[in-house]
């Protein structure tokens, strides 16, 4: 198994779970702490989302950041997940 760590700003955390859910992941049960755990039942993946924190880039303009990683069982599988990660937390301005 592989892995890569990614940070999302500014996408609320359970947009970013329920991501995990619409590609088909399964949370894991757990207590309300970091990391949440989400297990891909078809694919043989995983994706824990290990931490959120606010930054700060003025006094008045700040956003969430929140810290994943991405396994999978190979390269291929895992740029795929990321891949299809990516396509949902796309954002367009219109």
């Amino acid at each position: 198994m592989i892995s890569r760590d990614l940070e999302f700003r500014g996408i609320n955390r359970t947009h970013l779970e329920m991501y995990f859910e619409e590609l088909g992941g399964k949370r894991e049960p757990s207590k309300s702490s970091f990391p949440i755990v989400f297990n891909g039942v078809d694919d043989n993946w995983e994706g824990h989302i290990l931490s959120e924190a606010e930054l700060s880039f003025t006094s008045v303009f700040t956003v969430n950041a929140v810290m994943i990683r991405f396994v999978a069982e190979d390269e291929v599988k895992l740029e795929e997940l990321i891949k299809r990660y990516r396509y949902k937390t796309t954002r367009v301005g219109g």
